[in-house]
């Protein structure tokens, strides 16, 4: 028997991983192919990625969930039901065509993401409808929940808002801290669930619509957990004068509403604050990308200038120097950023600044010898006045 199973995993081993080198061998074959139309390619992605198409989604899945809130009135619906169908081929043709134009972009990588999965999942959820109404007729008693399966369409924000997208990661990074707290907590309400089934879920003079079985006793400790009609039911317990209804109540309160569920909003705001901080730091990145970027451009465009402008130099002789750079000046634009850090790292600026550096340091110094022949001269001028104030009035002195 063992043997026998043993058999059967080997099978299953070898059969598992024949399949995933099977299909790692057709991914990289495919990707191996290339693709004819790359211009048409870039074309489409260029208009996936632009800004346009990110708005006309928005405005078409916010005008979507506006045209299903006016379905749900029936009176509204009845006099706009041509314009209703009308709409709604509007907006399947439009998520039809996103979905198509994505998966024309990259059609292996289309696939790995998850929000392109929820996107899918959306669009087949569209069809549902359509498909129950071709093959089970309009009767169909189930119809209805296929209608209403159509508000998952609002959901498509997701891909084109990153906020959204950041906050869903925080919740998906709390998944686990946040499992083990729910199971502390279903802990805790087991442990009072048969405390309380115990105390007050006798069958002579107990509240059995309360505490009368096990899945009672959660619900009303689910209650008692949300703070919710608490009070009616310790009035209840109340009633039948059961002693320590109340430090019952009272610690379970405190142990699940101000402790567990606290605890896990606390968890919560602490892995959303890790996350804005992270969306923030991408943001920053890629402002500095796009700068950079922007500062190529324009370092690129300046240097074709100075080259073309340089080479008309050298064509046309009369010009000089000084006309070429105000002929540059012009084609310089006020909303170009600054560059210096650029020419900053140049070979011909450092050699300029070493030189401007030099010549700084020859004109300190003969300015300080200057300095030392001025205080010479001062101070030779101090030792004779002296001598000639002496010589005066000693000449004074005789003539008296």
């Amino acid at each position: 028997m063992s043997q026998h199973f043993h058999h059967q995993n080997q099978t299953r081993v070898i059969s598992s991983s024949l399949l995933d080198n099977a299909s790692e061998m057709f991914c990289a074959r495919f990707r191996k192919l290339q693709r004819k139309d790359t211009q048409c390619q870039a074309f489409v992605k260029r208009i996936v990625m632009s800004r346009l198409f990110k708005i006309i989604m928005i405005s078409t899945i916010s005008m979507n969930a506006f045209s299903l809130v006016l379905w749900t009135d029936y009176k509204t619906r009845y006099k706009l039901f041509t314009l209703y169908e009308v709409s709604e081929l509007i907006f399947v043709s439009i998520y039809s065509s996103e979905f198509c134009m994505k998966l024309y972009v990259d059609p292996i990588n289309y696939w790995k993401d998850g929000y392109n999965l929820l996107d899918v999942i959306i669009i087949i959820t569209v069809f549902i409808p359509y498909s129950l109404h071709k093959i089970k007729g309009k009767h169909y008693p189930y119809l209805h929940i296929a209608d209403g399966i159509q508000s998952l369409r609002i959901l498509k924000l997701i891909t084109y808002s990153r906020g959204i997208r950041t906050l869903i990661t925080a919740v998906g990074q709390t998944a686990y801290t946040v499992a083990s707290v729910l199971i502390l907590l279903f802990v805790l309400m087991y442990i009072f669930a048969i405390l309380g089934f115990c105390l007050f879920g006798a069958p002579d003079r107990g509240d059995l619509n309360n505490w009368g079985n096990l899945a009672v006793a959660f619900f009303t400790l689910f209650s008692l957990a949300t703070v919710d009609g608490w009070t009616d039911l310790q009035q209840q317990l109340d009633d039948r004068n059961f002693a320590l209804s109340r430090t019952f109540t009272i610690i379970f309160i405190l142990l699940a509403s101000f402790v567990f569920l606290s605890m896990f909003v606390g968890v919560m705001i602490i892995h959303t604050e890790d996350s804005i901080k992270k969306f923030k730091r991408e943001l920053m990145v890629e402002r500095h990308v796009t700068l950079m970027e922007e500062k190529q451009v324009i370092l690129k465009r300046q240097q074709e200038e100075v080259s073309r402008l340089m080479q008309t130099r050298k064509n046309v002789d009369y010009k000089s120097f000084s006309e070429l750079v105000e002929i540059f000046k012009k084609t310089l634009r006020h909303t170009d950023p600054m560059v210096l850090d650029d020419f900053g790292t140049s070979l011909p600026f450092i050699d300029v600044y070493l030189s401007t550096l030099d010549n700084q340091d020859t004109t300190i110094y003969k300015l300080q010898e200057l300095y030392y022949e001025i205080v010479h001269v001062l101070s030779l001028m101090l030792e004779v006045l002296p001598q000639k104030e002496q010589s005066q009035s000693s000449e004074k002195v005789d003539e008296k």
